[in-house]
């Protein structure tokens, strides 16, 4: 699957090891559809207007492992999902 390997498991690393706040937006199919939170060790996804419904009932885990996150989505959706970091 696609996803931004390119400092993601650092950033990742990163962020699991303090307490900062993390944001990563989710894109298939060439827009997002969703973003990644994590604030005081808490992750949480969610869901834009539009996102697919197969993203929308992820019921699997959000621990932190964004590279394992990005695949699960992706076999989900069947199609790549990126995960991007963004400075918070």
């Amino acid at each position: 699957m696609l996803f931004l390997a390119n400092g993601l498991s650092r950033a990742a690393r990163l962020f699991l090891a303090g307490s900062e706040p993390a944001l990563w937006t989710i894109a298939a199919g060439g827009r997002i559809v969703g973003s990644l939170v994590c604030e005081d060790r808490a992750w949480r996804l969610a869901w834009f207007d539009g996102a697919d419904r197969r993203l929308k009932s992820y019921a699997g885990p959000v621990n932190g492992d964004v590279e394992a996150l990005a695949a699960a989505l992706g076999a989900r959706l069947g199609a790549p999902v990126e995960l991007q970091s963004l400075p918070v």
